[in-house]
């Protein structure tokens, strides 16, 4: 069961984990041991509420299908088990990341006052510069 929030739960059954071989160049049981996991999540079949749902679907990752299915390859440690909390720990992220409402971003304009101060500041730097060249007699 992955807890996604205080009142979202997923149930074992939604989520679909195997166990594959991981990639890459390994050692001496690269060819043996199936570290690596790879996590299916079908959004439709899911007892997600409808709000979760359609926000999932509208997602433009790449780790979405078109089918709606959440598709998660976790090889980056040494083991099947941290593997796996790897991938629903991604899962976990997916979804919530999904219904965290962006605050709407209002452009602002610079003050008279802090344009001045930015060229007052131009000016000095430059003049400190120029200072610093050669002197001539």
């Amino acid at each position: 069961m992955l807890e996604i929030s205080n009142n979202v739960t997923l149930d074992a059954w939604e989520i679909e984990l195997s166990a594959i071989r991981s990639q890459g160049s390994g050692g001496q049981r690269v060819n043996k041991v199936a570290t690596a996991i790879h996590l299916r999540f079908d959004i439709n079949n899911s007892s997600l509420p409808a709000f979760y749902k359609e926000r999932l679907l509208e997602l433009s990752d790449s780790r979405i299908t078109a089918d709606g299915v959440i598709i998660i390859k976790s090889q980056s440690h040494r083991t099947q088990e941290m593997n796996k909390e790897d991938a629903l720990r991604r899962l976990k992220e997916i979804i919530i990341s999904a219904t965290t409402i962006q605050k709407a971003r209002r452009p602002t304009k610079p003050t008279k006052s802090s344009q001045r101060k930015r060229m007052d500041n131009k000016t000095m730097k430059s003049s400190t510069k120029k200072l610093r060249g050669k002197v001539s007699y």
